[in-house]
């Protein structure tokens, strides 16, 4: 390794040391973790599924493969056993986005119809947005939140029976309350569509029991596995039995080539340290002080998105300060405490400039914060804000 390059990611290592981090999809991940990224796994190339796997796919493309299958084996033994399911899962997505372009891939054509949340409501791109493959691939059709922010059901009901969705997709980026996963299982039941959940932000909750669980009700189920399931960067697809197949082949060949084999491992590890008691401790500590800090930002006199927080992270509605959350971040980059901007539901900004940011505790809970520091450091993010605009 280059002394530049090493010099860069020191720098970036004594960021991550020393900021405050906020950012919602983000977390720390364990030593063990960081070992399996970083082992000869890497080198491997593996196209193709374990010879033994039961979905119909025809084994692996190349020879050498009898290390990798038992890994690979034993990583979607261990998510089955976080989520206590015997759904089929497949441990070879690249990321969420992946995980997701598979999952339409395996049950739907372009051109079929999404119901699904907006980007602006608290979405993820790859939820319908017009730049993403979503967008350009499928017919969107978006369900509203009401005043306060929170998932209009009736609205998903009346926007499922008019336009008949091929599939309807619940699971959101910036959304701070509970998903009512049997509620949209109905909706979707009652027009024949496929019921897809994107997990990928409360996975963590989901396997600690803090948030109710998809998996009985669901078609199909993504998942990044860092956020709060605090692993490597990279993607699940979970899916009832016989669907199984199809989102093999949506996967491999359909999206992607090789699996990274030094991710699945690493996987692997983070399924095991979700299955622990210390995980699940963490888990709750994270929505106790998600809670803490919202009540306060609230006390201070703060617009929270739903009115408060059932989860790990919440937006702040910053339009009555005059601020953009651009602004605001920014102004927080210098004072060490890192978070984003973020749209809020009916914007009027630019997805450039946000009239919110977002803020998580999952980081900041890993590195020990309990509910007074985070009340601590939403008076420290007051500070900063009253400063910047008394400066504008």
């Amino acid at each position: 390794m280059s002394s530049r390059l090493f010099a860069m990611i020191e720098k970036e290592a004594q960021r991550q040391q020393e900021n405050i981090e906020l950012i919602a999809s983000e977390n720390f991940v364990s030593e063990e973790v960081l070992r399996v990224l970083g082992s000869c796994l890497t080198n491997k190339y593996a196209e193709g599924y374990p010879t033994r796997r039961t979905s119909g796919n025809k084994g692996r493309y190349y020879g050498g493969c009898e290390c990798v299958d038992e890994i690979e084996e034993y990583c979607c033994d261990m998510w089955r056993k976080v989520f206590h399911t015997d759904y089929h899962v497949n441990v070879q997505p690249h990321s969420g986005s992946n995980a997701n372009l598979a999952a339409y891939f395996s049950v739907l054509k372009p051109g079929d119809t999404i119901l699904a949340m907006d980007l602006n409501n608290g979405g993820h791109l790859t939820h319908g947005s017009s730049v993403n493959f979503s967008g350009k691939l499928y017919h969107m059709e978006f369900y509203n939140v009401t005043a306060d922010g929170c998932i209009d059901y009736d609205d998903v009901r009346r926007k499922a029976e008019r336009c008949r969705p091929q599939l309807i997709l619940a699971g959101a980026s910036a959304y701070s309350r509970r998903l009512d996963f049997a509620a949209f299982a109905h909706i979707a039941k009652s027009v024949g569509a496929y019921f897809m959940v994107d997990m990928a932000h409360i996975a963590g909750l989901v396997a600690a029991g803090d948030h109710p669980s998809p998996f009985g009700l669901a078609d199909i189920i993504t998942t990044t596995t860092h956020k709060t399931l605090r692993g490597p960067r990279g993607g699940l697809i979970f899916c009832k039995q016989e669907l199984a197949k199809k989102v093999d082949s949506a996967v491999f060949p359909g999206s992607q080539g090789g699996p990274l084999m030094h991710v699945i491992a690493a996987k692997a590890v983070a399924a095991e340290e979700a299955c622990s008691e210390a995980f699940a401790a963490y888990i709750h500590q994270v929505v106790k002080n998600s809670s803490a800090m919202c009540q306060e930002f609230i006390r201070l006199g703060y617009d929270v998105v739903t009115g408060g927080t059932d989860n790990h992270l919440f937006l702040i509605d910053l339009t009555k300060t005059g601020l953009t959350g651009k602004q605001v971040q920014e102004a927080l980059d210098q004072r060490h405490i890192t978070l984003n901007k973020n749209c809020v539901p009916g914007e009027t900004r630019s997805p450039q400039q946000t009239s919110g940011v977002r803020i998580g505790t999952a980081a900041m809970t890993t590195k020990g914060y309990v509910e007074e520091d985070f009340i601590r450091v939403a008076r420290e993010i007051d500070r900063c804000i009253k400063d910047l605009q008394a400066a504008v």
